[in-house]
């Protein structure tokens, strides 16, 4: 009945999928998560459950969940019904997996979203997976050893498919992959500070990709003799001092280069600018861009896919003591230019130039960064949107398809040419490192950054809000460490080699 993924290597603390072309009441499952389309009691999905939809008041609306013992309804002993359009989305169904997996009770799941589709088959896969996820790492009462996960069947049509089985392992590379990204946003800065992401990063190369991927760590004396000025600034104030990894996969035959750089700093206090107390209280998050950068360069490794690409992980802790950068110091970056500082709590520019300026030097097809860079991101776009900036339509457009299809939702933001002019307003310096004015930061950020990839195609994702969840769990998302922009730099890599 059942195709199983085959894909032994997936992290154990979340469910490997399979498929089966069972019928959703007679599948064997303890739990039935059943998708009921749209509000009308006519509803053919209604067909053996309306008596229990209609005595809980189900009336199939936006995000419900309701859950009931099946009795003599279905095989299964629990059924979760789960509220969907009438025509769902990819990023519908995820969601509605991921909702539906999250309130089943313990035990083996069969989900019966009915999708009309591969791609739908897939995005109900990733929502099963991404909804188990927890990070339990801190907590005394989670177990050293957690048990595996009861099996999970996505019921489709397509089961019988090898193209659909391929597609679901394939899925479940991306979702370990956004998982392992949540883990390192979700973990205590001071367990995770830039020497020990680095060892960290190098770590998961190797056991993810093996000799596919070549790991270069640049010590603080590498990076001077590079001439890394601006990671070496923000991490100036720090006892521990910064690292720059760089990620090679370069497999035979690839004909596009894509160079990824990440903002890691691993906390962020604001320096000698400091932050407040409740705006400090998260700053673990700041190198989320990092995370997804690695992660997505190791995912794609572990795929195959056919593409180069260098991932550029830039790590500072940023704090403040008599060593550290002070507003109105001059930095010497990599590319040469200069610039002045006047705002030390604007510091994910300064390593990202940096990691820019050398991403550049090896000439690539694209260079996209992720960055939690402004809180102005946040108040322009919301919690659960990331900006896209660029260096011109057509790659601000490659990279908004590619969240589109991945289900991220992110959102064009310009570079004005006014904006551009600010950048360049310093009196001692190449460029001013903090805008002059209290609005149009994303843009600003963005526009400095610009200056850093000369002539070749060039995105900005700023993920400052979708990065971190300090609410209640909604769709595929969970409380903490999100993994935003995993999923789209995979499905970006994918276009990129259609």
């Amino acid at each position: 009945m059942a195709a199983p993924t085959g894909n032994s290597t997936v992290r154990p603390d979340l469910p490997t999928v399979s498929l089966s072309t069972a019928q959703p009441l007679t599948a064997k499952a303890d739990v039935l998560v059943l998708g009921i389309r749209g509000a009308s009691a006519g509803n053919g999905d209604r067909e053996g459950v309306a008596d229990a939809l209609d005595l809980l008041g189900f009336t199939g609306k936006d995000d419900e969940v309701v859950v009931f013992p099946a009795g003599d309804r279905a095989a299964a002993g629990v059924i979760v019904a789960v509220a969907l359009p009438a025509e769902p989305s990819g990023s519908d169904l995820r969601a509605a997996a991921a909702r539906g997996v999250r309130r089943a009770p313990k035990g083996s799941v069969a989900v019966a979203l009915h999708p009309a589709s591969i791609e739908d088959t897939v995005a109900i896969a990733e929502g099963v997976r991404l909804g188990r996820y927890r990070f339990t790492a801190y907590q005394s009462s989670a177990s050293d050893e957690p048990a595996a996960p009861a099996e999970h069947v996505v019921l489709s049509s397509f089961a019988r498919q090898s193209a659909a089985a391929r597609a679901v392992e394939d899925a479940q590379t991306v979702t370990d992959a956004v998982a392992q990204a949540r883990d390192w946003v979700n973990t205590p800065p001071g367990d995770l500070r830039p020497p020990t992401f680095a060892d960290a990063i190098s770590a998961l190369a190797a056991d993810v990709a093996g000799a596919k991927v070549k790991v270069e760590v640049w010590d603080e004396k590498r990076l001077g003799k590079e001439g890394c000025g601006g990671i070496l600034a923000v991490g100036r104030g720090s006892e521990t001092p910064p690292r720059l990894v760089t990620l090679t996969y370069a497999p035979r035959g690839a004909k596009q280069h894509l160079a990824l750089v990440g903002k890691g700093i691993t906390f962020d206090s604001g320096g000698l600018s400091i932050k407040t107390g409740p705006g400090m209280s998260t700053m673990k998050i700041d190198m989320a861009g990092a995370a997804a950068v690695v992660t997505a360069m190791l995912a794609i490794a572990k795929l195959g896919l056919p593409i180069k690409v260098t991932a550029y992980a830039c790590l500072a802790e940023n704090m403040p003591s008599g060593t550290a950068t002070r507003p109105g110091d001059v930095l010497t970056m990599r590319n040469g230019s200069t610039v002045e500082v006047l705002n030390t709590d604007a510091e994910g520019r300064l390593v990202l130039g940096d990691g820019l300026a050398l991403a550049t030097e090896t000439t690539p097809d694209l260079i996209v960064d992720v960055a939690t860079l402004t809180g102005a991101c946040v108040v322009a776009l919301g919690e659960r949107t990331s900006g896209i900036l660029g260096s011109d339509d057509a790659t601000v457009e490659r990279l908004a398809s590619a969240s589109t299809t991945a289900g991220e939702p992110m959102w064009p933001l310009p570079i004005p040419t006014e904006i551009t002019a600010a950048v360049k307003t310093s009196k001692i310096a190449d460029l001013r490192q903090h805008n002059p004015k209290p609005y149009g930061g994303t843009l600003f950020a963005a526009a400095f950054l610009r200056e850093f990839v000369g002539e070749v195609p060039w995105a900005h994702l700023d993920i400052a809000g979708p990065s971190f969840n300090d609410g209640a769990p909604y769709g595929e998302i969970p409380n903490g460490g999100t993994g935003v922009a995993v999923r789209t730099l995979v499905q970006l890599a994918r276009d990129l080699t259609a």
